[in-house]
């Protein structure tokens, strides 16, 4: 078929017949230095000021933003989340976001669209749309599969509703659980992250909506967990532990979008290092999306890092750097980088490479093609039924049972003592960027637009008589353990529910800004739950949170201990399910729980002398270890099979074994596949996990699980600073948590030492049959 030709009517940027880098050139030939740098910046014009405090330092900038009538009228690169500022109703929502696109398109004289973007980390964040569990649950659930269908669920509604990018997945390596954001990652593993992350990227890209990984590198490692502190980390650690999911989200996902993190990382600010933002993300990993500024974080290079004189300066060193998108609003890429380049002190050259990798993602998304229209038709159901099913199902795969003594699960509940601060509270199910909780509890005559069920309202539903008492405030105040007591007395079970309340810079105990000092339950909730424990009643300790906490004693004190990382909306539900054995649990811990509250910075992910040993009097052996989770069922592990025992630097190895279901109930168990080696150039992990797989086994029966293992899958950064497979032995562990095997055995690695690159495999492909 013949290629249209442009006409004046339709001009080649028009020209959908034409590539996408062919019709961004077109379009950019005919703009205004005003216009370019227009498109390359957002306005977030639904936000009502300083008190609603949903990103940081947003009063510093509150009224600095230009008028809407004077700014569009050079266009406008982005809107800045016309749903997650305020409660809007759906289809209001859709004609406001309908109206502003009009007005753009009449205003300019290309009539081009702006790019609309929402945060979606724990679903969509827009009023009525379905709340899931964060992405901590979704590293607990070990499910790849249900959270990219959830993904899509969550793209396709975003799309009905006009929006083009999501502002997720958090792709950090939880490295001081104090910090926190925890709550946002997928846990303290980057296999784990990465194969879940991308898992989640091509869902929403399989939506049509443009994923945004965040955040570009190294914020989770901030001292002492402190959001927006320093990050001291070496090249290697960076290299082997921080960068890994985001490759693997880039290939193996297909992100579109990378927002660079606030921080920096010995001395220099992610938003103004070129080394970072162009030579690696864009050099060595091929990066050919748009690189956005996490909100404010281009002002901050002026405000907070001191590396610019002025908002001016500071877009210079941003642009430079690689940062193609200045959001939420414009402050430092419009006027202030346009005097510059009038002056000749910046290269509009750099303008143009941003605003050709904008321009093309507005091609990709159909926003320059002739048919292109503002209107939008009725938005989908933002939390229909086939959402809520599946937010219950993604709940239930990410309850991790720690403990059990054999009190659960309690078939028929009797008289149930309900004690916690956590017990009858709605926001103890949702992460700090949910939408009740992130823009809703500013709002509080609004209702929260979806069904919230607590736990008391869930438990009631299954137990014959609940007596619910508080005992407690979070994160301090009054407290009434003497009637607590008397309720756990009097019962046949006491379920005590603490944990975490999120919010946003320190109106919550988890979120964003709401760092922790230490791992303590917070508040006097480990005191109300020795109190309960003290009664002889059997106490079933449910931690809802956002980090794991130190349990130290108390896990030796309680029947049960059962872990839920804000399981969102169906998470009260999922967890009845669990105490009620409705539902068999099958979680598995994303982050390790520690036994004692000081021991930070710690993870499972250490070097030997990282563990415990003769050389120091402390013990960071962790309560719970990474990837621990009970069951109802048990299995076992057997016939290890390494299909070789030799093995080219550039070869790959299968490993098998059996599981087999030795209860009396179906189950699924997360079969994980850890290797170690024993000597390299450079200290190794005593165990990293390597692949994993959940694995469905009914009862009395076996599933065959095969890994397909690249030795490019034992690479790290050698003594050199290049990332290396060298010969030597391998130790392959099998098992269903981080600490103790149940299966090992070894392969060696043989040949030349090779060095690999970005194009290395990435992931241990899985396999179960019969």
């Amino acid at each position: 078929m013949p290629q249209s030709r442009p006409t004046e009517d339709r001009p080649p940027y028009r020209d959908p017949e034409l590539p996408a880098e062919e019709r961004a050139a077109d379009l950019m030939t005919r703009l205004t230095l005003e216009e370019k740098l227009n498109q390359l910046v957002g306005m977030w014009i639904y936000v009502s000021g300083a008190e609603e405090r949903v990103a940081p330092h947003q009063a510093d900038f509150a009224d600095d933003t230009p008028a809407w009538d004077e700014m569009i009228k050079n266009g406008l690169g982005q809107l800045t989340r016309v749903f997650g500022s305020a409660p809007v109703e759906p289809a209001r929502g859709t004609a406001a976001l309908t109206r502003l696109q009009r007005e753009i398109t009449s205003a300019g004289r290309f009539a081009i669209p702006a790019l609309a973007h929402e945060e979606c980390l724990a679903g969509f964040t827009a009023w009525g749309a379905t709340a899931y569990p964060v992405p901590l649950s979704w590293g607990a659930s070990f499910d790849p599969d249900l959270v990219g269908e959830m993904a899509s669920r969550i793209g396709a509604d975003m799309r009905s509703a006009g929006v083009h990018q999501g502002l997720a997945p958090v792709l950090d390596v939880a490295r001081d659980l104090r910090w926190g954001r925890v709550e946002e990652t997928i846990g303290e593993d980057p296999y784990l992250i990465g194969t879940i992350g991308s898992a989640y990227v091509a869902g929403l890209e399989s939506s049509g909506i443009v994923a945004t990984l965040k955040h570009f590198a190294g914020y989770s490692a901030s001292r002492a967990g402190r959001n927006l502190a320093p990050v001291s980390m070496g090249p290697r650690e960076f290299a082997d532990v921080v960068l890994p999911p985001f490759e693997m989200a880039l290939r193996l996902g297909g992100a579109r979008s990378v927002m660079h993190s606030y921080t920096d990382v010995d001395g220099m600010p992610s938003a103004a290092d070129e080394a970072l933002l162009t030579d690696l993300l864009r050099g060595e990993l091929g990066f050919t999306g748009t690189v956005v500024a996490d909100y404010f974080g281009v002002s901050f290079l002026h405000q907070l890092h001191g590396v610019a004189e002025d908002p001016g300066t500071a877009g210079a060193a941003a642009l430079r750097a690689g940062v193609d998108v200045e959001l939420p609003n414009a402050r430092c890429y419009a006027e202030p980088l346009a005097q510059l380049v009038r002056s000749g002190d910046v290269d509009e050259a750099l303008v143009d490479r941003a605003l050709t990798r904008v321009l093309r993602q507005k091609v990709e998304l159909g926003l320059l093609d002739p048919d292109w229209s503002p209107e939008v038709s009725q938005p989908r159901d933002f939390d229909s039924a086939r959402n809520r099913d599946l937010a219950r199902r993604l709940a239930e795969e990410s309850v991790v049972l720690l403990a059990n003594d054999g009190t659960l699960p309690v078939r028929e509940p009797g008289s149930v003592a309900l004690v916690g601060p956590l017990a009858d509270d709605p926001f103890a199910l949702l992460g700090c960027y949910s939408f009740p909780a992130h823009v809703g509890a500013s709002y509080p005559d609004w209702p929260h637009g979806i069904d919230l069920p607590t736990f008391r309202d869930e438990i009631a539903c299954v137990a014959a008589h609940v007596d619910h008492v508080q005992g407690c405030e979070l994160p301090e105040g009054r407290t009434d353990f003497a009637a607590a007591r008397a309720a756990a007395a009097a019962a046949d079970l006491c379920v005590a529910v603490v944990g975490d309340r999120a919010g946003l810079f320190g109106r919550g105990t988890s979120g964003e800004g709401c760092d922790a000092a230490d791992l303590r339950l917070p508040g006097d909730q480990q005191a109300l739950v020795e109190q309960l424990a003290d009664t002889g009643t059997p106490v079933v300790l449910v931690v809802s949170s956002g980090r794991p906490y130190a349990l130290g004693e108390l896990a030796d004190r309680v029947a049960a201990v059962v872990q839920v990382f804000f399981p969102g909306e169906a998470g009260a539900a999922a967890l009845a399910g669990v105490l009620t054995g409705e539902v068999n649990p099958s979680g598995r811990l994303p982050v390790s729980i520690p036994a004692a509250p000081g021991g930070n910075p710690g993870t499972y992910l250490t070097a030997p002398l990282g563990a415990a040993s003769e050389v120091s009097s402390l013990d960071p052996t962790a309560l719970f270890p990474f990837g621990h989770g009970l069951s109802y069922t048990t299995f076992a592990y057997s016939d290890l099979a390494i299909s070789a025992e030799e093995v080219p630097t550039d070869a790959a190895v299968d490993i098998s074994c059996t599981i087999t279901n030795t209860g009396n109930r179906d189950g699924d168990e997360v079969v994980q596949l850890y290797l170690r080696d024993p000597v390299a150039q450079v200290t190794r992990p005593v165990r990293q996990l390597t692949g994993f797989g959940r694995v469905s086994v009914p009862a009395g029966a076996s599933r065959r699980v095969s890994f397909r293992l690249h030795a490019d899958r034992a690479a790290y950064t050698g003594a050199r600073g290049r990332r290396i497979v060298e010969p030597g032995t391998i130790e392959v562990h099998v098992g269903g948590d981080s600490a103790k095997p149940r299966l090992s055995g070894e392969f060696r690695l043989i040949g030349e030492v090779r060095e690999v690159g970005p194009d290395r495999v990435l992931d241990t492909p899985v396999t179960v049959a019969e």
